[in-house]
């Protein structure tokens, strides 16, 4: 039976020679990220700003206003709405009653509910999340506490199992693709809630998975390879690796697209992050990462092993002239 090969054996792509390009690429992108991400902001959750959230399913797809105007109305606080999922579902944002007890938040939901479904007949209710103000931010600290930990010691880990010109990449290449990661849910506005940030974790052990494949053969070729030229010898140790590293991205890719067609609109969001992850972070991986090694001066001479020292006299076995 003849093997599956997405990637021809023997591959000679020379990904070392537009690594100028990439840098340039990776630089503008990170900078458009940052930009959108503090001109539009990120559409946090009820998970990080607090509050109460209704979801609504319309038979038809409503208008905005008329949805807006029937809540405010109703003397329950100021709403915010946002087309959620597709058209016809709107998640309905509130701030959270007075008395916060389980009885006041169901007395909400419930004179929310009555009201819609008088003026919309057929409109169903999913899902309702209450999350205190104390709790957000509690939650925004841990997200935002968990996630610089994972990328400082995936970075500190490789500059001790490797060289630090290795954890300096490697920081890079996985700021990089956090920061993608933020920037497409700026652009999108796809709401960022406790789900995202797991999947941006997720996405950090996918990237530094990958890297440290390919770091790990151009450490094994650094030391085979002693006098080759370092350009040639990551373009060899990355072709290398290639087959791997593209079958292992398509074969996640396919189970994330199931997962973002059939997993429902809870999960679109962190279905979306992981997909968007994977092509970044195998990007980063093959054009970024291995490439800024050169950049850093890192040097096969550095792994050559030291000779053989001969064994004194003193300590051979057996009677002495």
């Amino acid at each position: 039976m003849r093997l599956l090969k997405l990637v021809p054996d023997n591959t000679n792509i020379g990904f070392v020679r537009v690594r100028f390009i990439a840098f340039v690429i990776t630089a503008l992108l990170t900078i458009a990220s940052l930009a959108v991400v503090g001109a539009r902001g990120l559409n946090m959750g009820v998970d990080f700003v607090g509050g109460l959230m209704i979801e609504a399913k319309f038979q038809t797809v409503p208008q905005l206003d008329a949805v807006r105007s029937n809540i405010d109305g109703l003397g329950v606080g100021v709403s915010s709405l946002q087309q959620f999922g597709d058209p016809k579902t709107v998640s309905i944002r509130l701030p959270i009653p007075e008395s916060s007890d389980e009885g006041a938040t169901n007395a909400v939901v419930s004179k929310v509910s009555a009201s819609l479904v008088k003026q919309f007949p057929g409109v169903t209710f999913t899902r309702y999340d209450t999350v205190s103000g104390k709790v957000s931010e509690e939650l925004i600290q841990n997200g935002v506490l968990a996630v610089v930990l994972a990328v400082l010691g995936i970075a500190i880990f490789s500059w001790l199992r490797y060289e630090w010109q290795f954890g300096v990449s490697t920081f890079v290449a996985i700021v990089h693709d956090v920061l993608m990661t933020l920037g497409f849910f700026a652009l999108t506005q796809l709401e960022f809630d406790l789900n995202i940030v797991a999947a941006v974790l997720t996405i950090i052990g996918y990237s530094i998975n990958d890297k440290m494949v390919i770091d790990d053969r151009i450490r094994e070729n650094m030391r085979k390879y002693r006098q080759m030229d370092m350009k040639a010898l990551i373009d060899l140790s990355v072709n290398e690796t290639l087959p791997r590293t593209v079958m292992t991205s398509v074969t996640v890719m396919l189970a994330l697209g199931a997962l973002l067609l059939f997993g429902g609109h809870v999960l679109r969001g962190f279905a979306a992050a992981m997909m968007l992850g994977i092509v970044v972070g195998t990007y980063s991986s093959v054009y970024v990462s291995s490439s800024l090694l050169i950049t850093l001066g890192l040097e096969p001479q550095r792994f050559s092993a030291k000779p053989k020292e001969s064994r004194p006299d003193a300590e051979r076995v057996g009677p002495q002239p």
